[in-house]
């Protein structure tokens, strides 16, 4: 499984329980509180699954995360908003892998969850489709 801890901006791996890595991250721009509406720059909160790898993203690879779920869509639906999409987690945009880990000086993203490209080719090849991820605040 995946945890990713908001507050710290720390993303573990685990198998079988046991804690495999841990990366520091930069989240989206806007990072306290869940996902409310597409472009709010937050990066969701909750329970979801990696559904697929993405090799041909604009950033080193990325994992596509299962935001937004029912329960998501129906809060956006109820507030009127789109739940907004496509979150991911991601090395940095294509050509920018120089920066490496300054990227984390701030927080980046539309609402994903950011590594080095080093640290996404550790993720890529260790995290399967269908695994679980928890996003806390």
């Amino acid at each position: 499984m995946i945890l990713v801890e908001k507050s710290a901006r720390r993303l573990t791996l685990f198998c079988a329980g046991r804690k495999l890595k841990e990366y520091r991250m930069a989240l989206g721009f806007s990072p306290v509180g869940p996902k409310q509406s597409e472009g709010d720059g937050r990066t969701p909160e909750g329970n979801y699954t990696v559904d697929f790898h993405k090799s041909d993203s604009a950033f080193h690879r990325a994992l596509h995360i299962s935001y937004p779920d029912a329960a998501d869509s129906a809060r956006a639906a109820e507030a009127g908003v789109a739940p907004g999409g496509d979150i991911m987690i991601h090395g940095l945009p294509n050509g920018f892998s120089a920066l490496a880990s300054a990227h984390r000086l701030r927080d980046w993203t539309a609402g994903c969850i950011a590594v080095t490209d080093s640290e996404m080719d550790e993720i890529w090849v260790s995290v399967a489709d269908g695994t679980p991820i928890e996003i806390r605040p």
